[in-house]
């Protein structure tokens, strides 16, 4: 099982949603960083479970406990490990699925694959690992920020309420101004609307988020196979539920455009190009443009609706819907993918660093 990311800084990653905690090690984080453990908490408060009454009721605090690579407030160049107790699980409501599985859950492939899971929450599957990137993405931030890189995320889109916006036209200071983190007032009220019919009806709902990368400078990424674009395309469709990834050619039909209509003219030496439809990446690597893409997620697979499923022996059994969900996952998510668009960010950075003399 491929547990881990990243080729110079690398996260592994280790836990269940029901055991006694999850965490990680991160290994290639430079020494003499300035560890900001509370920006990191910050982050995990934004991710955590039972933060508002569109999200799961699962209440987790998400407390960060380092265990090492830190010495007096600085990182030392060594393995940072870290774990997060899980304090309000709930393993006896999902004891109904121990023969069962689940419609469009990893439940039967981890079976077939492995020949046992941990039913409890999905065990491995479940989306309660994203909170160990999140510590890993944070500190990358926090490298990144002294390279002058910034990172956002936005939710754009919950089932058919669409912000029909630029991200330049947004103010991205504002994402958790409201809960559903989409920088829009009138758009983000429709959204939440939109959540709370489909959590009454029982129902999930799908959702987009745009992430952008600004200050990256020309020169990161791989020309081949380690294609910037292509890393965090992999980066993000690593994330439970995402099912489909685009950078670049926002609001753009890509496939029924010319190149004489988006191709983007070079300004000056720096790189600046008239337009930005290539999304900062050209041949795999970084152009100093801003770097965009967009981030889209099927609705969680468990509903509160009786589905026809089977069980381990092959008989097809009504499942009830039961248990502690989100009716659509991007409001939590929005810190997951900007730590992945972060951790790839800073791993080809430091690759970067051994490409020339």
């Amino acid at each position: 099982m491929a547990n881990s990311i990243g080729k110079i800084f690398k996260l592994t990653t280790f836990g269940e949603s029901h055991g006694v905690a999850i965490g990680g090690v991160i290994d290639g984080c430079p020494a003499g960083l300035e560890f900001d453990q509370e920006s990191i908490q910050n982050q995990l408060d934004r991710r955590r479970p039972g933060q508002s009454n569109i999200t799961t009721s699962r209440d987790e605090l998400d407390k960060l406990q380092i265990l090492s690579g830190v010495f007096e407030g600085k990182t030392t160049g060594t393995p940072i490990g870290f774990i997060i107790k899980n304090k309000d699980a709930k393993s006896q409501d999902y004891s109904h699925l121990k023969d069962t599985f689940r419609p469009s859950h990893a439940d039967f492939t981890y079976q077939a694959k492995y020949g046992i899971r941990d039913y409890r929450g999905g065990g491995r599957s479940s989306a309660r690992e994203t909170a160990c990137r999140v510590v890993a993405g944070s500190v990358a931030q926090q490298i990144l920020n002294r390279l002058g890189v910034k990172v956002f995320a936005y939710v754009s889109r919950i089932g058919s309420v669409n912000l029909d916006k630029s991200y330049s036209e947004l103010d991205l200071t504002i994402v958790d101004n409201n809960i559903v983190r989409c920088p829009d007032d009138v758009c983000s009220k429709k959204m939440i609307n939109e959540l709370k019919k489909v959590k009454q009806e029982g129902d999930t709902v799908g959702g987009e988020i745009v992430a952008v990368a600004q200050g990256v400078p020309a020169g990161w990424g791989e020309p081949v196979f380690n294609k910037l674009h292509a890393d965090i395309g992999k980066a993000m469709l690593s994330i439970n539920a995402v099912h489909a990834f685009k950078y670049g050619f926002e609001g753009i039909d890509v496939v029924n455009s010319r190149g004489s209509q988006v191709n983007d003219l070079i300004m000056n030496s720096k790189g600046t190009t008239k337009t930005n439809y290539s999304g900062g990446i050209q041949g795999g690597i970084s152009n100093g443009n801003d770097i965009y893409c967009q981030v889209s997620f099927k609705p969680v697979a468990t509903l509160m609706q009786d589905q026809e499923t089977i069980d381990i022996e092959g008989a097809k059994i009504n499942l009830a819907g039961k248990g502690r969900h989100d009716a659509c996952v991007v409001p939590r998510a929005v810190p997951i993918v900007e730590s992945m668009l972060s951790l790839t960010l800073i791993d080809h950075y430091l690759i970067s660093l051994t490409n020339k003399i």
